[in-house]
């Protein structure tokens, strides 16, 4: 929202990577630590992510309008080393100031040995930010991984089992503290399988990303560099800006794919916010649509402002870091409905006596191993928890998340 745009080439994003590394090697992160980032949409975020996993060490974060104690609560149960942050930001117009949150996150996790703060323009560096312990500007903490004759040293990645963690993420913790769900290289998996295949996409495929750090769907974003696609980075909320913001960068950044919440979509729909006669969106191809429930009159409002765009409802769980059940652009699609699960994900409805049902009520069941579903939870070191939470309904079979749904003889 603050209206800067930068661009970065893979190569570009490789050598600010490799430079992350090397200052992060330098201050002693190694195989297995855990870095925690807590900071809004920024390519800074996607680079220290790349430095930390290329070491072996591990990934998390947490949504940067999260206040301190919600925070707290999920990162203390997995003792980070390093905090990656930033001093504020713009949401909805509205300036976010981080730096008080992240005093008091600092203050009740004794676990962190530095506190890397990302100045979000050049007035921030004349910021106090003394008051919050083992902190520093992050550019200060970069000049570590240059040598003293200006080089930058080669960018090692550590060759870790299938099994190794990668990333942690969280439930939403309505039933008590948010889980702390663990991820191994399998999550490329599963974003290869359903944003390559069923959403076909290809190298010149364009995505517009407002998923920050927190999110599952910042994990999936970040998983599309490794399939060669972009990514159109914005820090804050593009929707209701003004009423044609969203659309303008649609057409500015040439996005030919969209992920976006369903209750956004029916927020533009209230508002009458379409795209206009001189708006030129020939680049998109395909709208994704999640999160929450789409409705009927969803379909008929994108169907109407963009006849040429294929729009689709999506089902993903954090536990297995992406979509699970997706629009399959070789099958034929109704309305309201999710015409194909992903490729070797075996999802099945039961009802109350663990009986598989179409045409009825019912939960989502995962019935077949997947090799994106989770390792486990961070603590669980028997794995009991694990087991009680997501193996002991149904006799062994996994279920993703309490969700009713039903399937159509269609499916």
């Amino acid at each position: 929202e603050d209206s800067k745009v930068e661009t970065y080439t893979f190569s570009q994003m490789y050598e600010q990577s490799r430079l992350y590394a090397a200052a992060f090697r330098k201050f002693g992160l190694k195989e297995g630590d855990r870095v925690a980032c807590y900071m809004s949409n920024r390519k800074e975020a996607y680079f220290a992510m790349h430095a930390v996993t290329s070491i072996g060490a591990i990934w998390t974060g947490a949504l940067p309008l999260l206040g301190s104690e919600a925070v707290v609560n999920r990162f203390k149960q997995v003792k980070p080393r390093v905090l990656l942050t930033i001093d504020r930001f713009l949401q909805e117009g509205e300036e976010i100031d981080m730096l008080p949150k992240v005093k008091d996150i600092v203050n009740d996790l004794p676990t962190l040995e530095k506190v890397l703060i990302v100045a979000s323009n050049p007035d921030s560096y004349t910021k106090d930010i003394s008051c919050i312990k083992n902190s520093c500007f992050f550019d200060e903490f970069l000049k570590l991984g240059v040598e003293k004759d200006g080089s930058i040293p080669p960018m090692k990645f550590e060759q870790v089992s299938f099994s190794h963690p990668v990333i942690i993420n969280y439930t939403s913790g309505t039933t008590g503290l948010p889980k702390p769900v663990v991820h191994g290289t399998g999550a490329l998996m599963s974003v290869s399988n359903c944003f390559f295949i069923n959403f076909d996409t290809d190298r010149d495929s364009v995505w517009l990303s407002v998923s920050p750090v927190g999110w599952a769907s910042w994990i999936i974003f970040a998983a599309l560099h490794f399939l060669g696609q972009t990514l159109v980075l914005y820090e804050g909320a593009p929707y209701y800006l003004t009423p044609t913001h969203m659309w303008d960068l649609l057409d500015k950044h040439r996005v030919s794919h969209l992920f976006v919440p369903a209750s956004v979509v029916d927020e533009l729909q209230k508002r009458g916010y379409i795209p206009t006669e001189k708006h030129d969106l020939s680049s998109l191809k395909f709208t994704l649509a999640g999160a929450s429930v789409v409705k009927s009159n969803n379909y008929d409002f994108m169907k109407k402002i963009l006849p040429h765009v294929l729009f689709a409802n999506s089902y993903g769980c954090t536990e297995a870091m992406g979509v699970c059940l997706a629009m399959e652009t070789s099958l034929p699609a109704f309305k309201t409905e999710i015409n194909a699960p992903c490729l070797g994900t075996s999802m099945e409805v039961f009802d109350e006596s663990s009986n598989p049902v179409v045409g009825e009520l019912g939960e989502i069941v995962i019935s077949k191993p997947l090799p994106n579903l989770c390792l486990g939870l961070w603590g669980d070191e028997d794995g009991s928890i694990f087991r009680e939470k997501y193996f002991s309904k149904y006799k062994g079979k996994l279920y993703s998340i309490i969700l009713k749904t039903y399937v159509t003889p269609n499916f």
